[in-house]
């Protein structure tokens, strides 16, 4: 058959009638193979995966609408890109037994036509539930690939008048919308598409038109796994759709189905666009055309499969992506072209358009006459500290306060966030509100129409909309500029005006968007403050985390590393969660050093009320350094009655090392390999982490030696039954070595990610190191202060008593303090050495922190729910590893716990890349999360101990969701 199909000739595009037992024939007497045949979904044709021993295959069968230059067409097409896109993997076209491609056989309804093709390994992507930017980056670059590679095939069949073509979008939906039962997703479909065209029909003498495949999409890109567990886009199969139309409806194809993927955020496709536009770069007008192109697509999508579900009722995977279209095209219609357009720009570095109002009259004269306060509402104000700003009134008593007072366009407010949300909230203002006194009277900037809207009134004017909220209006007409157009309205002593400015004729914004959305839609909403009478420069913020981290990078060394490959500029922490510049909150999943939580009003009022007093060294007599010392000792057993106090972990783990050492006049000590205790040279010496350190094994001085690690996973003996080896091995290598000064171990095996030391370990291996003479120390760094819940000290655990303890980090609460406690005669041994001194160690202001943060975790019983918490963690994850095989093992007690993650849990290799990506996706959905252990593949897991359960179950749904939607 010659010619071309024409749709609208014939619209009822019915599968031919294969059967398997059909097509298993077909495939045998015409091509040769023999092999297990299963039918693969199809929307108007029928494929078969033909499973051989010779190597498997798809068997594609034509709609017989379709002619002989169409079917030959995708065979062109296939041959043209393996030879102009050699890196696309393509399907390949296997001959028939009589030397053509093209199997001709009778059918149960007459002629039909197949062709055998390689198969394509890999998966899907629309298999990936989430796909990361980068992932949408490398389809829109795929895709790309694929429409620079068929620019100049020139084969017949190509001028084609198909329903997928997005010229064609009108006419399809226009002849398809009648089978939308559902009237209101019909009127849904026929709006959006007309709007979309009406713009297409603009553009479209500006827009190339070329061979395209017109279906890359997630489900005919096929992938295989990057290092880090991503898919990576690498192959395109179905060349069904091929044919001459727009290239940049050939793109739409693609964006369009991305927005499935998160519908709550379409912006995400400027990724994809962004990766086209390195192949095939994109002209002002096909920009512009691009988001009325993936409406038209998503609306064509939705009654297509509405109507094939009608004409062939049995059609499974025609009706099992209706809801999944249908989520398309609410996700596509919900934003506006002008925003996209403006997003999609800002991504291919176009230039800003700048657009002018000319201001004629203020809105507000009679706030000129007085002082407007300008109230800072962003994630560093001072103004509503202690948490007041999750108070849902909390602006208006803000701004009632202050009158008049002005809130700032284009500020992200701390007021307008949530805790424990996976998605970042809408805190970026788009417009100005100014609280003043009720009857304020109000003028019109510009001439225009005014009209009334259920909650104030817009001004339509010549170059854009004001809208307005809490106001008055007067009747509804034209007036000029200058003119009274109503007033202020509120309650008693009390009017809040909101004014946006919108050059998007009719479109009412949002008064709040999220921050990764906020420079697009200000393209369209500008400031308005100008046209208040108030100064339009209002300051806000504007350092990004970019500039921020630019700064860093310039000034400060760069083997001080940060989390994260671009991070969020945190400025604010509340209990256990931190506060982005964008108002955006982040569950605090890792930050053991702020024990009680961030900001704690206690420790805040201690430290703010000593620095009034005083603050100098500790060689001054004062109370607080005495009250403090016989506090901390209190809380360890006898005969651990002597504290120094010290600036940090480090200095208290250089410190004990050297009390050892003084009291023992020896040099060498035994310490846990994969272990880390700090930056000091000695401190150093003894940690033994090749994450912290790549030469850490081979770089130890001679005084140190590492005992093997007590990992019971992945040790040098593994399983239950490890432990007395572990036991044994440790005994005799210090009764081997040389008479040790002392002994250094955490009692939880902390940065292998919260393995607790088997079961008698410490009992025994004390003994072996008391019997040769040296000292026990207990690094307490990170589990102690009440971290495991069932104990205040991790050495108890152990049912020990070290010689030594070293604490820091919870004990300030983010302030620099450390301490040192251990034995009187030990403490007395150290001055033979001189006196001991540490400049901020042991200040008035470091024991009134010391002695604040005690005071919360008693008075809070903070241990009880590290315990409480804890378990109730513990419990969910080892649930989830019941359905997430890439879960190897949890580790840990109380809030001091590793998740550890493995690409095989038979070998148990394990996801390092993949650990870092998912601590990457972990941040998009609010959690701040990072990986530990020498292999970098466990989640670590030391939250603030204020956790709550509702954030606990929050912090593992999203990991949940993570590790099952990807990343």
């Amino acid at each position: 058959m010659t010619g071309r199909h024409d749709f609208f000739a014939a619209p009822n595009l019915f599968r031919p009638d294969v059967s398997v037992e059909l097509a298993r024939r077909v495939a045998l007497q015409q091509y040769g193979v023999d092999g297990r045949v299963r039918e693969l979904g199809s929307q108007q044709e029928r494929t078969f995966d033909v499973q051989a021993s010779s190597g498997r295959y798809v068997l594609k069968v034509a709609n017989p609408a379709f002619s002989d230059d169409e079917v030959a067409a995708q065979d062109a097409a296939l041959a043209h890109l393996a030879t102009h896109a050699p890196a696309v993997v393509t399907p390949r076209s296997v001959p028939a037994l009589d030397g053509g491609s093209v199997a001709r056989f009778d059918g149960p309804d007459g002629p039909l036509r197949a062709r055998l093709l390689t198969f394509v390994p890999g998966f899907p992507l629309a298999q990936q539930d989430f796909l990361a930017p980068v992932v949408v980056e490398r389809l829109g670059r795929l895709a790309g690939s694929v429409t620079a590679a068929l620019a100049d095939l020139d084969v017949p069949g190509l001028d084609r008048v198909l329903q997928w073509d997005v010229r064609n979008a009108r006419r399809v939906c226009e002849l398809l919308a009648p089978h939308l039962t559902e009237a209101g997703r019909r009127d849904t479909v026929l709006r959006a598409v007309a709007a979309a065209c009406d713009r297409l029909d603009r553009l479209g003498p500006e827009l190339r038109i070329q061979p395209v495949h017109g279906d890359v999409t997630d489900d005919n890109v096929v992938c295989t796994r990057d290092m880090d567990g991503r898919p990576e886009p690498s192959g395109v199969v179905d060349f069904g759709d091929i044919g001459l139309s727009w290239v940049v409806g050939d793109l739409a194809a693609t964006c369009a189905s991305v927005l499935h993927h998160e519908p709550d955020r379409p912006l995400a496709v400027a990724a994809a666009v962004r990766g086209y536009a390195q192949q095939v770069p994109l002209s002002e007008a096909e920009v512009a055309a691009l988001w009325p192109a993936v409406i038209a697509r998503a609306a064509v999508l939705v009654v297509s499969g509405v109507h094939q579900g009608v004409i062939d009722p049995g059609n499974d995977y025609a009706a099992s992506a209706q809801e999944r279209e249908w989520q398309m095209l609410v996700s596509a219609a919900a934003m506006p072209a002008d925003v996209v357009t403006a997003a999609l720009r800002e991504a291919l570095g176009m230039v800003r358009r700048v657009i002018g109002l000319g201001l004629t009259r203020p809105l507000l004269p009679d706030l000129l006459s007085g002082d407007v306060t300008v109230v800072d509402l962003s994630a560093t104000t001072d103004v509503v500290g202690d948490g007041r700003w999750l108070q849902p009134d909390i602006e208006d008593v803000v701004m009632a306060a202050r009158l008049p007072a002005v809130a700032r366009y284009g500020e992200a407010r701390l007021t307008r966030t949530a805790l424990d949300g996976r998605a970042a909230p809408a805190t970026v203002a788009l417009g100005v509100e100014v609280a003043c006194d009720p009857g304020t009277a109000l003028h019109a900037p510009f001439r225009g129409r005014l009209e009334h809207t259920t909650d104030g009134c817009v001004l339509v004017g010549p170059d854009a909309d004001l809208w307005l909220t809490g106001v008055q209006p007067i009747d509804a007409r034209d007036v000029t500029a200058g003119e009274r157009i109503g007033a202020t309205a509120g309650r008693v002593g009390f009017a809040r005006v909101t004014a946006q400015l919108c050059t998007v004729r009719g479109l009412r914004p949002p008064t709040f968007v999220r921050p990764d959305e906020a420079q697009v839609w200000q393209v369209v909403c500008p400031d308005p403050t100008a046209l208040l009478g108030l100064p339009d420069d209002l300051h806000v913020d504007d350092v990004t985390p970019q500039d921020v981290l630019a700064l860093r990078s310039a000034a400060l060394a760069e083997v001080q590393e940060h989390y994260y490959d671009t991070p969020p500029r945190i400025e604010r922490g509340w209990r256990h969660h931190l506060v982005d510049t964008g108002a955006r909150t982040y569950l605090d999943a890792v930050n053991n050093v702020a024990g009680v939580g961030h900001s704690h009003p206690t420790v805040t009022r201690a430290v703010r009320r000593q620095w009034e007093l005083l603050n100098t060294n500790s060689r001054f007599n004062y109370a607080s350094i005495a009250e403090f010392s016989a506090r901390l000792a209190a809380l360890l057993p006898d005969p651990l009655d002597t504290v120094f106090l010290v600036n940090s972990g480090s200095e208290a783990v250089d410190l004990a090392l050297r009390l050892a050492q003084s009291f023992t006049a020896r040099q060498d000590v035994f310490c846990i390999a994969e272990g880390y205790h700090g930056w000091t040279m000695a401190s150093d010496a003894v940690s033994t982490s090749v994450a912290d350190n790549p030469q850490a094994l081979t770089t130890r001085p001679s005084w140190v030696h590492p005992l093997a690690a007590p990992n019971p996973l992945r040790g040098r003996h593994r399983g239950p039954d490890a432990g007395p080896h572990y036991i044994a091995d440790a005994i005799a290598a210090i009764g081997a070595g040389p008479a040790p000064a002392a002994f250094l171990c955490e009692a939880f095996y902390g940065n292998a990610g919260g393995i607790p030391l088997p079961e008698g370990y410490l009992t025994a291996v004390y003994a072996a190191v008391r019997d040769r003479g040296g000292l026990c120390i207990a690094d307490e760094v990170q589990v102690g202060y009440g971290r495991l819940g069932s104990s205040f000290w991790g050495f108890q655990q152990q049912a020990v008593v070290p010689d030594v303890v070293t604490v820091a980090k919870a004990m300030g609460n983010g302030h620099p303090l450390g301490a040192v406690i251990t034995r009187r005669d030990v403490a007395e041994a150290f001055a033979r050495n001189g006196y001991f001194f540490s400049s901020a160690g042991g200040s008035p202001v470091s024991c009134a922190v010391g002695m604040a943060v005690l005071d919360v975790l008693e008075g809070e019983r903070l241990q009880d729910n590290a315990a409480r918490i804890g378990a109730h963690l513990r419990r969910r994850f080892e649930r989830l590893a019941e359905e997430v095989p890439m879960i190897g093992a949890v580790h840990g007690l109380g809030l001091y716990m590793g998740v550890e993650l493995v690409r095989d849990r038979e070998t148990f290799e394990p996801a390092t890349r993949e650990t870092a990506a998912i601590c990457e996706r972990l941040l998009q959905l609010g959690v701040v999360l990072q990986p530990t252990g020498d292999r970098l593949n466990v989640l670590k897991i030391k939250p603030p101990l204020c956790m709550t359960l509702e954030s606990a179950d929050f912090f593992v749904d999203r990991v949940a969701e993570v590790l099952t939607r990807g990343w």
